[in-house]
């Protein structure tokens, strides 16, 4: 550490300590016995804080700081980070460490203290939810040493300023692949749905991994390589899954410190994954008063992380969607019939209205799925009993605009089109879902 990095601060314990022997001066005017008393406290007080001194500048005492952060963060998820100190110092030293964290967390009041003994390492180890996509900018780490005496502190700047991305919820989107191969997707709510009809054809020979169905054997093979072989088999006819999500004012509602186009885009990246991983083809339209960004569906090499990057640089303009551009462009550059899904939110039955004759045409020439949100905490005001008439007021007024989303979910299925009214953080699980029963009855 070079000396610009350092700093020595007075603690606490040297002003009282400060504070008492002037005190003892003070009665010294009254007794005469206690000024030599409190000029030898003074001494022996200057002589112990120039020896802390001297310790925690020790030649060969040395404290290496390390942070280590994640490529990149999760939106929405626990993100470890790992903060390594190792002291060479020749004895006990107590410290404290305080983390300039990103002003997005708003955490003002990190402290962590402890000790350390001659030659010893200390790791922590915490865990930071950021709740909006963007660069996050750490600052120093900061460690404040002391010695035994504990009249003196050293403030020792360790990690450098940084920088990590937060891009959407790839975490969750990994532990649902996971739990697709491992054959253990009911362990966060997704439900066994039986095909209709088996309309697959032979793909591949490969090894088998737990959770594949035995049936599938292949003992011709498995005897060839001395190892369990099975048959896997792909649809006859891969299909086009696109997400459809509305940049509009309304999705930048908050629920749960995150927003509503946040949660579609969590569900848009999980979605993406698990329809490549069916073998399905996923594409990605982002529109407001105009188109933002088109992913044409695939799902070649590559193609997850080139979602994936789209959708960390989208951000709400504010604007009122406009449907008839949405379908202007969904007519032109998509041919084949497709599972659209639609992450909107409309805000009561005439703004539905208004959009339906949109809605209707692109369920015409594709399967449509207008995925929408409920508020959890209206719901709770619905069902909540009523003590005085401002309770009565309002209780009346939740259960309207909960009774307004039924509606528009029977309006929209008398209209031919699939709806989902979900809670934002139940969308991801709700959603595959839905998806695995489309595929399952063979809808497109």
């Amino acid at each position: 550490m070079n000396k610009r990095e350092s700093r020595i601060y007075l603690t606490k314990r040297f002003f009282l300590s400060l504070l008492l022997i002037v005190s003892v001066f003070v009665l010294s005017y009254s007794f005469s016995w206690m000024y030599f008393a409190a000029r030898l406290a003074l001494l022996v007080m200057l002589v112990l804080t120039l020896t802390d001194i001297v310790w925690l500048f020790f030649p060969g005492g040395k404290l290496d700081i390390q942070r280590t952060l994640p490529a990149r963060f999760s939106l929405g998820d626990d993100n470890p980070v790992l903060v390594t100190i190792r002291s060479t110092f020749p004895a006990k030293l107590n410290f404290g460490i305080i983390e300039e964290l990103p002003p997005q967390f708003q955490k003002r009041d990190f402290w962590v203290s402890g000790q350390l003994s001659a030659g010893e390492s200390y790791q922590l180890d915490y865990l930071l939810k950021p709740l909006t996509r963007g660069e996050y900018k750490f600052g120093n780490t900061n460690v404040y040493i002391s010695g035994m005496l504990g009249l003196v502190q050293r403030r020792i700047k360790g990690s450098r300023p940084e920088s990590v991305a937060v891009y959407p919820s790839f975490i969750s989107m990994r532990k649902f692949e996971l739990m697709a191969i491992s054959n253990r997707l009911e362990d966060v709510g997704v439900k066994r749905i039986r095909k209709v009809g088996q309309h697959s054809e032979f793909d591949q020979i490969r090894e088998y991994v737990p959770g594949d169905d035995s049936r599938t054997i292949n003992w011709k093979a498995t005897a060839r390589r001395a190892a369990l072989m099975v048959n896997q088999y792909q649809d006859e006819r891969s299909q086009q899954v696109i997400s459809l999500i509305d940049m509009g004012r309304v999705m930048e509602i908050p629920f749960n410190g995150m927003t509503l186009l946040d949660y579609a885009i969590n569900a848009s990246l999980i979605i993406s994954n698990t329809a490549m991983y069916k073998h399905d083809r996923a594409g990605l339209l982002t529109f407001s008063n105009q188109i933002h960004s088109f992913i044409h569906p695939d799902r070649k090499g590559g193609h997850l992380q080139r979602i994936l990057e789209v959708l960390y640089n989208q951000q709400t303009d504010f604007c009122e969607p406009s449907y008839e551009k949405l379908y202007a462009t969904v007519s032109a550059k998509i041919k084949q019939r497709s599972l659209l899904i639609l992450y909107t939110n409309f805000e009561g039955i005439p703004s539905l209205k208004r959009q339906l004759p949109y809605l209707k045409r692109l369920a015409g020439r594709h399967l449509l799925l207008v995925v929408f949100f409920e508020n959890t905490e209206v719901l709770q005001m619905a069902d909540s009993r009523s003590h005085n008439l401002e309770e009565v007021y309002i209780h009346s007024m939740a259960r309207k605009f909960v009774h307004d989303k039924k509606r528009m979910v029977r309006e929209l299925k008398r209209a031919g089109i699939m709806a989902l009214l979900t809670a934002p953080e139940s969308l991801s699980v709700n959603l595959i879902n839905k998806y695995l029963e489309i595929k399952a009855r063979e809808m497109i």
